[in-house]
């Protein structure tokens, strides 16, 4: 097999040690992998004056595959905002030209109680989130801080921002959704704002014009705040969803409550040869760093999705979502998804445990 070059990127919070459980995983399936490790966000800054340094730019752009932890800490929310921690992801997303981010959304049968809905509405969910990832208000230009000149307050401080989409930008991403849905249950909804927005009046335009080449896919297209009603309605409904930046990043973190933990979310951000960025859906959490209480399983199933979808290793990334099933069905659980009756471990424990499951699994087999 050929030899994998993965550029892992920890980041700040409780990125690295989520990061040292996934990559423990990683190295137990015995796969022709490279791990090359380099500072971003916070940590980074801190080293080296910027939270993507371009030593760590260039490693992630010559590695098959990017593995990213968490970026973020409130002590550095006073820096300018070009150098603040954040900034190192959307940096890399630019930069890598990830646009189509893939954020699943599994409810695991043994983790149906610790749903903040009532079990019989999220029992068997799987809904797949696409979010457009490299356009809208958060690259728009103009953006910053000015005097008004209008408006109800002239002559006062404000801020502005821009939220725009091109043609090409929505048809590619509406390819991509209508692909992923051709794959699954060949049902679509475009979630977008085409009452009050003119960015997503295009967008509706765009993808319906981009269905006629689908007429397998059922497309609906669904305003962003019933979409959100929805999601907490009846959930089931759903199959693929695609929606622009904004809306995406909102719902997808809407949508990690219903399986019981944002903690249990992976997500991959790909370009358009499926070489991707594979991260937790969640943050950094620094309120809780260091305390050995975080949930690893995001960033592991998030490694699963990096093997699947920018590796070629289909066979690997299912034993590591089969090992994580198990870990469940033996009751452990980390504070995340604790509820009474099951075993609560730590960070590094639950880590162990799939690392068991998935050796385990390999010596029954042999």
């Amino acid at each position: 097999m050929t030899l994998k070059k993965i550029a892992v990127l920890p980041g700040d919070g409780i990125g690295p040690e989520i990061m040292a459980e996934a990559v423990k995983v990683l190295q137990a399936l015995d796969l022709p992998l490279q791990l090359d490790w380099a500072d971003v966000g916070g940590k980074a800054y801190e080293t080296s004056g910027h939270p993507l340094p371009p030593a760590t730019l260039k490693l992630a752009q010559e590695a098959d595959a990017v593995l990213f932890g968490a970026v973020g800490d409130w002590k550095y929310d006073k820096l300018e905002r070009a150098l603040r921690p954040e900034q190192a992801i959307l940096g890399l997303r630019k930069a890598l030209g990830l646009f189509a981010n893939f954020r699943p959304a599994i409810c695991y049968e043994q983790l149906t109680h610790a749903s903040s809905l009532k079990p019989e509405l999220v029992a068997g969910l799987d809904i797949l989130i696409i979010r457009e990832l490299t356009g809208d208000i958060y690259f728009g230009q103009p953006r910053g801080r000015r005097t008004a000149v209008d408006g109800h307050f002239p002559g006062a401080e404000e801020g502005f921002d821009t939220m725009r989409y091109s043609r090409p930008e929505i048809e590619r991403i509406a390819h991509v959704a209508f692909q992923a849905a051709q794959k699954r249950n060949k049902r679509l909804t475009s979630v977008d704002k085409a009452n009050v927005l003119e960015t997503s009046q295009l967008w509706k335009d765009v993808v319906s014009e981009v269905q006629k080449s689908y007429p397998d896919v059922q497309l609906d297209h669904m305003y962003v705040d019933n979409a959100a009603m929805q999601l907490v309605k009846a959930p089931k409904k759903f199959d693929v969803v695609v929606t622009g930046n904004m809306f995406g990043d909102i719902l997808s973190d809407e949508a990690a409550m219903l399986t019981g933990s944002i903690g249990m979310l992976p997500s991959a951000s790909l370009d358009a040869n499926n070489k991707g960025l594979y991260e937790p859906s969640h943050g950094s959490a620094p309120d809780i760093a260091g305390q050995g209480i975080a949930n690893p399983l995001a960033t592991i199933l998030s490694a699963a999705m990096m093997l699947k979808f920018s590796l070629n290793h289909a066979d690997a990334a299912a034993r590591i979502e089969t090992a994580v099933q198990s870990v469940l069905a033996q009751g452990l659980r980390t504070a995340d998804i604790w509820s009474e009756g099951t075993t609560k471990v730590s960070t590094r424990e639950m880590g162990d445990a799939v690392v068991k499951a998935i050796t385990t699994a390999k010596t029954i087999k042999s």
